[in-house]
């Protein structure tokens, strides 16, 4: 499909999508929004793409997060039921999703870095949940991810301030995987997702989601009820899971069918 807010492109197994508004630093509106919950309806719904990676067009920004021009203009805000960009409620796809972080990811445009599986940052980048300066909080998500992923008194130093947080600081906190020169985000995603694509599809949806899952509950409670996950199970009856074990043995490189 084409797109008017996004770019698609397929790199093999690997998606790559481009929020695609640069002259407003890839702030989105409401047929962005939508536009990003068909986008990821399509990937999550294609077998043969295992990967995805999300990146910002030009070189300023990643998102500036919501488009407050465009709403203070009139513009009615919305989105579908896979939330900001398609993505901060969209709690069922167990495919890898990276963030190549190439400027400014502010508000909604940290949430949507934040809703990823990683996040890969360019020494330029800089995040921020800025909504307390606007009269606004960040409810896209952020609130909740931040406190899990770095911990409660980092996030309530980050979101009670609404300070900037540098590529390096975040690297430092946590929250990102990996700081690159500028200009090479999307390319050192590239590089994560080819090495993830070197594992089986089914053993890595398994455990995403078992990960997932067990976050939600106590640890005893995760380890005796993994094995009913569904992604668990369609991992013990795929083709891969005899694949690996024999490749193994024979001393070949698996041919993963992901199913």
């Amino acid at each position: 499909m084409t797109y008017k807010f996004v770019d698609v492109k397929r790199n093999g197994r690997i998606t790559v999508v481009t929020l695609n508004r640069p002259e407003v630093m890839n702030a989105l509106h409401t047929d962005a929004h939508f536009e990003l919950h068909d986008v990821f309806d399509a990937f999550a719904a294609d077998p043969e793409q295992w990967v995805a990676i999300v990146t910002g067009a030009g070189d300023r920004a990643f998102s500036a997060g919501n488009d407050l021009k465009w709403q203070a203009a009139g513009g009615k805000r919305g989105w579908n039921t896979s939330g900001f960009a398609g993505l901060t409620a969209r709690f069922d796809c167990d495919k890898p999703i990276i963030a190549a972080v190439n400027g400014v990811a502010m508000g909604g445009g940290f949430e949507i870095a934040l809703a990823c599986d990683l996040i890969i940052a360019a020494e330029n980048a800089t995040f921020a949940l800025p909504e307390p300066r606007v009269g606004l909080a960040a409810l896209a998500g952020g609130l909740h991810r931040l406190p899990r992923q770095i911990g409660l008194k980092r996030a309530m130093g980050m979101i009670l301030t609404a300070r900037h947080v540098s590529a390096r600081e975040g690297y430092e906190l946590g929250f990102v995987n990996e700081v690159v020169p500028k200009g090479e985000s999307l390319k050192a995603a590239e590089r994560w997702a080819e090495t993830i694509c070197q594992n089986s599809p089914m053993s890595i949806r398994a455990s995403k989601q078992t990960i997932n899952k067990g976050m939600n509950v106590s640890l005893e409670q995760a380890i005796a009820e993994q094995r009913d996950y569904p992604a668990v199970k369609a991992m013990a009856a795929s083709e891969d899971y005899i694949e690996g074990p024999k490749a193994f043995s024979e001393k070949r490189p698996p041919q993963w069918k992901g199913k």
